[in-house]
């Protein structure tokens, strides 16, 4: 089995937020690839505008697949790191009550959220209007914010334990971080921080709407189901269950199970709630995991 083999399997058989990582950090690495290339030809060419999402409505008009390709789009290695360390650690917090495909979904969906703010607010607000014109967004954040404050409101009271500061509730994290983008919409960065209000404030409305029925990231899913089983039929597919000998569950035996089971996930969230996510075991952790997958 050689490389190309190896990563698509090991892709195959990761979980959502494995495959997120995966994806940014191939995409960052091809692009700085490609600018090492052109620069030792002594070549200023920049791709950075075809796959960076613009602020002006005319070049939006012509690059309209930037919608998408900005969100997996990172400046240095920095920018990358830091965003990918968000998205492992509050991707695995969400996926402790949501599935893996409404994960992608909301990384999508929340990323398209941020980035009509950041066009609405660029072509809106008279201070933007000198810059407007060749002004351009790219960066993971705005998706990794709606994942942020969406894991908030699900377990507002979750305790993560950040460096120097020791162990911070899930909701005031998310508050912090809020605050932080909206004092700074005036800032150098002003484009990105309006693009966190934006996955903010979609991350929100998905965990509200869910509570009432209506998953906002089911019609991204739906399409993209449509181009992964038109290419390969694969990925996100559930894989087919081998058939076995056991014996079948009555009606008795499996509520049974199914209720020492969601026994089991309830004293691991009791012990989250009075120890923190980092006093999990790695069974523990493997079985929060797992449920959030279904």
């Amino acid at each position: 089995m050689n490389i190309i083999e190896n990563i698509k399997q090991t892709f195959r058989q990761s979980n959502a937020v494995t495959r997120l990582l995966l994806i940014n950090v191939a995409v960052f690495v091809v692009y700085n690839a490609i600018q090492i290339i052109f620069t030792l030809f002594k070549t200023s060419y920049d791709l950075s505008p075809f796959l960076a999402i613009p602020a002006g409505l005319n070049n939006l008009l012509t690059h309209p697949w930037t919608i998408l390709t900005y969100m997996f789009m990172h400046q240095n290695i920095w920018h990358i790191l830091f965003n990918m360390i968000a998205l492992y650690w509050f991707g695995k917090i969400f996926t402790m009550a949501y599935s893996d495909r409404q994960l992608i979904g909301l990384y999508i969906t929340g990323g398209f959220s941020a980035a009509l703010l950041y066009i609405l607010s660029y072509n809106i607000f008279p201070f933007f209007s000198d810059v407007a014109g060749y002004s351009i967004l790219m960066g993971a954040s705005g998706s990794i914010m709606a994942i942020i404050v969406a894991a908030a409101v699900k377990f507002p009271n979750l305790e993560l334990r950040m460096l120097l500061l020791g162990n911070i509730k899930l909701k005031y994290i998310a508050i912090v971080y809020t605050l932080i983008s909206f004092f700074g919409i005036t800032s150098n960065n002003a484009g990105g921080e309006i693009a966190h209000l934006g996955g903010a404030l979609y991350g929100y409305l998905f965990v509200v709407s869910l509570q009432r029925g209506k998953d906002l990231t089911k019609f991204v899913n739906k399409i993209i189901d449509f181009f992964v089983n038109l290419f390969s039929g694969k990925l996100f597919r559930p894989k087919p269950l081998k058939a076995t000998k056991s014996r079948k569950m009555n009606d008795g035996d499996y509520n049974a199970y199914k209720a020492n089971k969601m026994a089991d996930i309830d004293k691991i969230l009791d012990k989250i709630k009075k120890s923190g996510y980092e006093s999990l075991t790695t069974e523990e952790k493997k079985k929060l995991f797992d449920q959030g997958n279904k």
